[in-house]
């Protein structure tokens, strides 16, 4: 017999159906050593599931105005709000991990915002990407973004705004390339959608790059603003691709 993973898992776990379909939702289910996707996929009754804890986030640094948190993947950039009783400057796709800000009075949001809008912020990523990148590549492409009920999505097109995307390799292995990403842009889905049209599409990521992993590899590493800059550490999940980051300089 048959039923839907939802209804397994919440089986499985002793919990209700919309707890084991938040689970999914958030990526951390596994079957058969693969990330589930679909929380109505249907499944023999006799399906095992593997659960991977999100982390928690936690604050990298705080003042009267502005908190930097650690974002871990999986986690919705808005859920943080009520978490931390602070109002969000900036979003991270939920996949995506590292450092994230919000602001604690309205006034010096407004500040950042204004910052935000002209550019002036400098945002770097770590990213693992599928493939050999042996030099630095800038990628001076449009990207424009459609939205509707299931969400954004973004393409190079000339009828898109300006995208700017700076990537230097840090380390090579296994055909895999450790980077560091720099965007002068903040364009929804730059760096998924720049990675993927040069063939060095984000390890992990499905909706782009369509190269299925446990997570998808992409860090928020460092954010300037104003006096400004916040770093986080670089998430140990990248150590079992055999890179050894204690010895990594950029």
């Amino acid at each position: 017999m048959q039923e839907k993973a939802y209804k397994l898992l919440a089986l499985q776990e002793g919990i209700s159906n919309h707890q084991a379909k938040d689970l999914i939702d958030q990526g951390c289910v596994f079957f058969q050593g693969k990330k589930l996707v679909l929380a109505r996929t249907l499944l023999h009754n006799k399906a095992k599931f593997i659960i991977k804890k999100i982390q928690n986030p936690y604050v990298i640094f705080e003042d009267n105005n502005i908190l930097a948190i650690y974002k871990p993947h999986s986690f919705i950039s808005e859920n943080l709000e009520k978490y931390f009783n602070a109002k969000l400057l900036n979003r991270l796709d939920k996949e995506t991990s590292g450092v994230i800000l919000l602001c604690k009075n309205e006034e010096f949001r407004t500040l950042c915002i204004k910052e935000f809008k002209q550019q002036k912020i400098y945002k770097s990523y770590i990213a693992l990407l599928d493939g050999i990148i042996a030099e630095e590549i800038e990628i001076k492409e449009p990207i424009l973004t459609l939205k509707n009920k299931k969400g954004a999505y973004s393409k190079v097109s000339k009828q898109g705004l300006e995208a700017h995307t700076k990537i230097t390799p840090l380390m090579i292995q296994g055909k895999k390339t450790l980077a560091h990403i720099v965007i002068l842009t903040g364009r929804t889905h730059q760096i998924r959608v720049h990675t993927h049209f040069i063939k060095h599409g984000i390890i992990g990521d499905e909706k782009y790059a369509k190269i299925p992993s446990n997570r998808m590899y992409l860090q928020s590493y460092e954010i300037k603003i104003l006096d400004y800059v916040f770093k986080s550490k670089i998430d140990q999940d990248f150590n079992q691709f055999g890179f050894d980051l204690k010895n990594l300089v950029f």
